[in-house]
């Protein structure tokens, strides 16, 4: 069967099985549809997350090789542990979304361009609001150095983007954010792709249908009450 790109209406929320995905270029299943809460929900309940530029339409993948980070496999390095003991940082969560997806877009601006158009960021700010989309906040001396956001339901994280402005602290971040995974019997974080970055921090490929296998059966997750209340972290990296 040759395979197609999907076009999604204005309306509704539903997406073609990822499986459906382009062979090339890698993953693209559809585009078009928008970017309300309710589609951003269930393209992720699906194993299905919106990537694409300015002047670019709306497109949605679901690549053959998904990137994972198993909670027990995170790599934490020796200067990394060095490195926190010399400094001193806060930890929260959802103190500052939208400061926190501003400072990624203007990050990978000033490098290569970012897929976190202005579209985006008014879509993910939605999501934090209606409770889908979360972040972690590292500061210092009041001041916010480095941050990641993302998407959880159920028992995944799917990471967006994460910044830094100091050595070291989107590590901080990520480290964070798997030892809160942890503690509250989260499954794994979605990486959605893999890169050289998130290799050192432990991260592995997996094919699609693997994936979307644990993704089934991670929705049987119920998160406490408290988890993503906006909150410091106390005591995070012990």
């Amino acid at each position: 069967m040759t395979k197609q790109i999907y076009q999604l209406p204005e309306s509704g929320v539903d997406f073609p099985n990822p499986e459906h995905a382009l062979d090339e270029p890698d993953g693209l299943l559809a585009i078009g549809g928008g970017l309300s809460v309710a589609r951003l929900k269930n393209a992720y309940q699906s194993g299905i997350f919106p990537w694409f530029s300015d002047y670019e339409p709306i497109m949605w993948w679901s690549p053959s090789l998904r990137g994972i980070i198993e909670l027990d496999e995170f790599h934490v390095s020796r200067s990394l542990k060095k490195y926190l003991k010399c400094s001193a940082f806060r930890v929260t969560i959802n103190h500052a979304f939208s400061h926190v997806i501003s400072a990624c877009r203007e990050q990978r601006l000033d490098a290569e361009g970012t897929w976190i158009t202005e579209q985006m960021m008014d879509a993910y700010i939605q999501a934090h609001q209606q409770g889908l989309a979360h972040s972690v906040e590292i500061w210092h001396d009041n001041e916010l150095v480095a941050g990641l956001y993302g998407i959880m339901q159920h028992g995944v994280f799917c990471g967006e983007s994460m910044f830094h402005q100091v050595s070291n602290g989107s590590k901080l971040a990520m480290w964070a954010l798997v030892n809160w995974l942890k503690k509250h019997n989260a499954h794994f974080i979605d990486c959605q792709l893999e890169n050289p970055y998130l290799l050192t921090l432990g991260a592995k490929v997996i094919p699609r249908s693997e994936f979307l296998t644990r993704l089934k059966l991670a929705k049987n997750y119920v998160p406490t009450a408290d988890m993503w209340q906006p909150q410091e972290l106390i005591n995070i990296y012990d």
